[in-house]
């Protein structure tokens, strides 16, 4: 029984029992109805209708009684035809997004209501205990958060989403789908969100083994090792923050939540099935509509946003590896052998210190201070002889 009957049921034999005290005298009108909640005026109605139609008089006849505005039962049958059909294992949000858009005129709740009773969808689980959520920052740029979500995105198939975003606006500024999660992919999502908007302040994270170092299992980060992501972060000037529990990053964590009951069944229907295809909706389709959607405007007015008007930031954004070069002019790294030819500027380079820098796209370049001496593949095979200045 549902609360609206029971409280019906309950309201009929509490009337009963006043009634019968009223009859023998023992209540005045006035005290029969201030039991009942009501005026005595509305007690009055109470009896007029129990005696001419018994407690069937005094039923609330709305709950009787079918509504004009219920939906045809053929409608209700579409709505779970389209969903079974096309759209199974869409959570109700994201379905009624959709079903809006192609014409619908229902409102999500009885949308929701109408899947729940044709049980094809859940209800939701209780929430958990109460916590005092962290206020977004005033303006956007103010902090960046970086995350990947490892899920299985395609049928068969789990990659890695990578995402960041702004803490004031909740607005994505770079999303893709990689293997594996790492430095490199941090990289690309730092510069794609600098190249799209510009230099942020300060940027947040989990505690990866890419972003930091940590001595201890669990423990907190040592700021004074930085990874060679850290490295670009303090050559760029922007902060680094480590986030120490999942709460801390409860706006990445919701994020991600909503790409995992969104995006899967997006990239289904649409019969994607390669990482190439993947990435190209995500960043023509479906990140901008995320933004259109869930993205809000930020607290204050402004941006914390600066122009970048430094060096390369592939330059910056990739891994540095110092090395010696040996008597043969050739510098290894990893098992790679890297022949440095001659050039105008020295004689040799025998015993240099230089930098070796390995580029998102795996490709190395030589660096001797600011100098490029050479560019290779990711082979070792010298592509570009002739020496270039770093910008």
């Amino acid at each position: 029984m549902n609360r609206t009957k029971w409280l019906q049921e309950t309201k009929l034999m509490r009337f009963k029992e006043v009634y019968g005290s009223w009859q023998k005298d023992r209540l005045t009108q006035e005290e029969a109805a201030l039991i009942l909640g009501v005026c005595d005026r509305t007690f009055r109605r109470y009896i007029d209708r129990y005696e001419e139609g018994g407690l069937e008089g005094l039923a609330d006849k709305r709950l009787t009684q079918t509504s004009h505005r219920r939906a045809p039962v053929d409608e209700v049958i579409a709505l779970v035809d389209l969903y079974s059909s096309l759209h199974k294992g869409w959570h109700a949000q994201h379905f009624h997004d959709w079903y809006s858009k192609q014409g619908g005129v229902r409102s999500y709740t009885w949308v929701k209501n109408q899947l729940q009773k044709a049980k094809l969808i859940p209800k939701a689980k209780l929430k958990g205990v109460h916590r005092k959520r962290r206020e977004a920052s005033a303006l956007p740029g103010m902090m960046i958060h970086q995350d990947g979500s490892t899920h299985e995105w395609i049928a068969g198939q789990k990659w890695d989403l990578i995402s960041t975003m702004d803490d004031a606006t909740n607005e994505h500024y770079s999303m893709f789908f990689c293997d594996e999660e790492g430095t490199a992919s941090s990289f690309q999502g730092v510069q794609e969100t600098i190249v799209k908007r510009g230099l942020f302040s300060s940027f947040y994270s989990d505690r990866g083994s890419h972003y930091w170092h940590t001595p201890e299992a669990g423990g907190k980060v040592d700021k004074s090792n930085p990874t060679q992501f850290g490295r670009a972060m303090a050559h760029l000037g922007i902060c680094t923050i480590a986030a120490y529990s999942p709460e801390a990053r409860g706006r990445s964590e919701r994020a991600f939540e909503t790409h995992q009951g969104r995006l899967p069944n997006e990239l289904a229907l649409m019969g994607i099935t390669t990482m190439e295809e993947a990435n190209r909706y995500l960043r023509e389709n479906y990140m901008p509509e995320f933004n259109r959607k869930f993205a809000h405007p930020a607290r204050e007015e402004g941006s914390a946003f600066m122009p970048y008007i430094g060096p390369s930031l592939d330059d910056i954004l990739c891994e540095h590896y110092e090395r010696t070069v040996q008597h043969d002019n050739c510098v290894k790294f990893e098992n790679l052998v890297l022949q440095i030819s001659k050039n105008e500027y020295r004689c040799n380079y025998i015993k240099a210190k230089v930098s070796v820098h390995r580029y998102l796209d795996g490709t190395l370049s030589v660096f001797h201070g600011p100098r490029k001496l050479a560019d290779y593949d990711s082979t070792g095979q010298q592509i570009q002889n002739e020496v270039k200045k770093a910008a």
